[in-house]
Formats: C-alpha cells, sequence, structure tokens
C-alpha cells in the first residue's frame, strides 16, 4: 500500500481506537454472558440467538473484506467495465445461500448442528465424507486466514506511514483478536462486524464522492473519457473472456456460499424468518459496496492515466492521499476508512479463525482423537489449536515463501467441492455417501491438479469448476446406480422444529 500523506500518529490514534472497542466488545461480552466459553453452542454461535441487524452486519462482514476495496478497485482500473462482473459474483452469492441456507438453518435448529460437517455426519452417515469435507473446509480456512494476516500487516503498516512494522502490526492485531475472539467467541466476533461494516460503508461512499471532485464531479464525463481514451476497457469481452466470466459467477457464488464461516452464521440466525429477511437486505449490498469500489477504479482511469500494473496496486492510498487533501473533512474520513478497512481485514480473520476452532474441536478432537472429552475440554483444545495454527502460518506469512503461497492459493477450487454434498444432499433422498465421496475426490485431484500445474482455466472455464463439474457427474451418475436405500435415508424433512435447550 501506497504511504499515505495522513499517515503516522493520526493512523496509530485510529488503530489503538479500533483495538480498544474490539477489547472492549470482548470484555463486555464475556460479562454478559459469563458461561459463553463452557459451551460450544454459545461460544461458536452466540447461542443461536443472532438477531436480524447483528446478522446482516456478520454476513455482510463475511462476504466483504478490506480486500475487497484495496483489491478490487485497481482491478477495475485494469480491466475498464469488464469488472463489473465483481458485482454480479457478490451478488450471485446470495443465490447461493438462498439454495441451501432457509432449509439449512431449519434442520440445524432441530438437530443442534454445530459445524457444518455435522450436517454431512447426519445426511450421509459416512466417517470418510465427514473427515475429507472437514480436511477440505480447514485447508480452505487456513488459506483465508493467512491471506488475511498478510493484508493485514500491510494494511496497518501502511496507515501507520511504516511507524509500525509490517511483522509487528501483524502480531499486535493478532493479539487482540485473539483475546476478544476467546473471551466472547461468536457474539464478539458478530458485534466487532457490526462496528467494522458501518465504518468500511461510510468510507466507501465518502472516498467515491472525494474521487468524482477530483475528477471535475461529472459521472457521465468519466465514462465518456474512459471510452475516448482507453476504448479497449469498454470493449465486448472475448468469447473465452465472456465464459470466464460465467465460470467465475460459479465459482465464486456457490464457494464463497459454503465458506464454513458462512454456514456457521446460518446455524446460528435466531430463525429461517430471520435468515431469509438479513440475506434479502444483503442482496442490495454489491450495488452498495462493490459497485462503488467498482466507480473508485473507473474515476481512476481518468486520474492517473498510464498506470502499470504494480503502480495501480497502490491506487486506492493514491486516491485517498489525494481525497484527504480536499478538506479536513475528507481527511479526517480516509483516516477512519484505512482504519474501517484494517478492522475489516481483523473481522474477517476472526471469523475464518472461529469456524477453524469449531471445526477441530467438533470434527477432530470429539469424533477422531478423544471421543469421551468433555465439551468444555473439546472446546479449549479447539481454542488452543485454533492459536496454534495462527502461529504457523504467521511464520509463513512474517516471510512468505513464493512456492508455499502458490500452494495456499488452492481456496475456491477445493473449497466448492463440498457443494454438492450440501445442496444436492438437502434435497435429493437417494444421494449415497459413496458417491459424494468420490465425487468430492475425484473433483479436488481436477482441480487442485490443474491450478498446481500452472493451467488455471480450461478454455475459460475455472479449475474449481472444471472439477466441480467432474464431482457432480460422479456423485450424479452413482447415486442413480446404486442410490441411497430408502428406508436408512436420513435425509430431514419439513417437520416441525424441537424447542431448543436453555442456554446456559
Amino acid at each position: 500500500m501506497e504511504q499515505l500523506t495522513f499517515a503516522g500518529a493520526p493512523g496509530i490514534i485510529v488503530l489503538c481506537v479500533y483495538a480498544l472497542m474490539m477489547l472492549g466488545i470482548g470484555f463486555w461480552v464475556s460479562r454478559r454472558r459469563p458461561g459463553v466459553r463452557d459451551d460450544m453452542q454459545n461460544y461458536y454461535l452466540a447461542g443461536r440467538h443472532l438477531g436480524i441487524l447483528v446478522l446482516f452486519f456478520t454476513l455482510y462482514a463475511t462476504q466483504y473484506s478490506g480486500n475487497n476495496i484495496v483489491g478490487y478497485a485497481p482491478s477495475a482500473y485494469r480491466m475498464g467495465f469488464e469488472w463489473w462482473q465483481s458485482v454480479m459474483f457478490m451478488t450471485v452469492i446470495i443465490g447461493g445461500y438462498l439454495l441451501f441456507a432457509p432449509r439449512l438453518n431449519r434442520i440445524a435448529r432441530r438437530e443442534r448442528f454445530i459445524t457444518p460437517t455435522d450436517w454431512l455426519r447426519h445426511r450421509f452417515a459416512s466417517p470418510a465424507v465427514s473427515l475429507l469435507a472437514a480436511l477440505l473446509m480447514l485447508w480452505a480456512l487456513g488459506n483465508f486466514l493467512l491471506e488475511q494476516l498478510i493484508a493485514m500487516g500491510h494494511g496497518i503498516s501502511g496507515l501507520t506511514g511504516g511507524t509500525v512494522p509490517y511483522q509487528m502490526a501483524m502480531l499486535g492485531f493478532v493479539a487482540v483478536m485473539l483475546a476478544y475472539s476467546w473471551l466472547g467467541g461468536m457474539r464478539a466476533v458478530a458485534f466487532t462486524d457490526v462496528m467494522q461494516g458501518i465504518a468500511l460503508l461510510l468510507g466507501v461512499f465518502v472516498l467515491v464522492a472525494g474521487g468524482l471532485h477530483l475528477a471535475g464531479g461529472d459521472l457521465g464525463d468519466t465514462f465518456g473519457h474512459v471510452i475516448s481514451a482507453e476504448p479497449d476497457k469498454v470493449a465486448t469481452p472475448s468469447t473465452e473472456g465472456s465464459v470466464s466470466w460465467l465460470s467465475i459467477l460459479v465459482l465464486v457464488g456457490i464457494g464463497a456460499a459454503v465458506y464454513p464461516h458462512a454456514i456457521q452464521r446460518i446455524y446460528a440466525a435466531e430463525s429461517e424468518s430471520t435468515l431469509r429477511r438479513s440475506l434479502s437486505r444483503m442482496a442490495w449490498m454489491p450495488l452498495i459496496t462493490t459497485a462503488v469500489v467498482f466507480l473508485v477504479g473507473i474515476i481512476a482511469i481518468q486520474l492517473y492515466p498510464g498506470l502499470s500494473e504494480g503502480e495501480s496496486e497502490q491506487l486506492v492510498g493514491r486516491i485517498a492521499n489525494d481525497v484527504a487533501g480536499i478538506n479536513p473533512f475528507f481527511y479526517v474520513m480516509m483516516i477512519l476508512l484505512f482504519g474501517g478497512v484494517v478492522a475489516a481485514i481483523v473481522s474477517t480473520a476472526d471469523s475464518v479463525l472461529l469456524a477453524f476452532s469449531a471445526i477441530v474441536s467438533k470434527d477432530v478432537i470429539q469424533q477422531h482423537v478423544a471421543p469421551r472429552a468433555s465439551e468444555r475440554t473439546a472446546l479449549l483444545a479447539g481454542k488452543v489449536c485454533g492459536i496454534v495454527a495462527v502461529a504457523a502460518l504467521l511464520l509463513i506469512a512474517w516471510n512468505p515463501p513464493t512456492l508455499l503461497v502458490n500452494i495456499f492459493v488452492l481456496k475456491f477450487e477445493l473449497l466448492i467441492q463440498i457443494a454438492p454434498a450440501f445442496i444436492l444432499g438437502l434435497y435429493w433422498s437417494r444421494m449415497s455417501a459413496a458417491s459424494v465421496l468420490w465425487g468430492m475426490v475425484v473433483g479436488s485431484v481436477i482441480a487442485g491438479g490443474m491450478a498446481l500445474s500452472g493451467v488455471d482455466t480450461f478454455h475459460g472455464v475455472h479449475a474449481g469448476v472444471v472439477g466441480l463439474v467432474a464431482n457432480v457427474a460422479v456423485a450424479t451418475v452413482g447415486s442413480l446406480l446404486r442410490p441411497a436405500p430408502a428406508s436408512g435415508e436420513p435425509l430431514p424433512t419439513d417437520s416441525p422444529e424441537r424447542r431448543p435447550s436453555p442456554e446456559r
């Protein structure tokens, strides 16, 4: 990130305020809910009592990170109007949720699910399916957490003008994240999501307003400049480019919807109605967030013509510097924006860490390592394992070797392979465990093999989508040839929910 002219003491003050607010939220939750750290349902799912407002913001924070702001504007600058696909795939994610989330919430409340793998264990009764899915989810979560740690270090270092070095920035805010997550679990994470979501929304709107002011104040003139000066950025995409566009809609739309920390929010909603209403509001957020960031990149084409790819990566810092120079109001708002970007990165990281710990606690320790361990012991072990995982990822992020980072790029490509088990498995009663297992294996091998060999796409279709097609084919054909027995099928019906047990 380009060094900011308003960096230094103001940035350090804002970051300290954000850190204190996060710690305060964790402390407040732990005092208000003293049993939150002893019970998995309370710690990992906020007792299944997330209301519309908090659920909306925590879903928003799950879908949008600080990386969306810093990374998407440069993409719009380089690609032009083709990058409108970012708005589309963020919208498609909501469609991905609606394919399975309301029904899964109803079943999860009745069956008391804690982790995403609980559904697979309940539906397919196959340790192999559950274990493979858990490993794929842990891999994706580890990848995502590594990304956030690196972004956290760069973001804080940039906001403070290098006063806080990259490595120290990571260590400091990781300590803050671990502290409030340990104290308050999902409730603390969800309430910090509300804080960073509001800061991010306000900051992004002020950024685009300031950028438009610098460009002359007329968005039509800006579009006209792009058409006349760089017509390739408004040209019709090639056939392969169009196929790639559709492919990424599938990859991100379905892959992001089955993120483990997204599924845990589905479980945590206080009712199916609350979840539906929150998702209906989320459907507007791509236009309010991603489209606004897209405009920042388009405006920058007029403001900063001819930037190289490396220079364009500093775009948000550059435009924020210029916007901050307009007047004191914009100066203050740009400081708050970059503080919000850092808070958003931390907020995404804490959600990932919480899901990682939950899978380790429930699906690894209780199912395979120590089946007789009490819930409190398994929860504590999962939290400790989460800290160990963060420590290991910090070592990688400290000075990441290129080869290892390239391997960790496998995120959506592998994660999307669990989607048939969640989506088709919810509606097709004859889908068999063996077919689901082999479908995941085949899809993962194809997607992973393509990505690691440098073949990211096949005629425009992304590796993860190629793997998903093979996955669905194997699972479907296998289930048609050897369907699950109707009498033993554990597929739930729409029977009324059992009354949840009282919260501790």
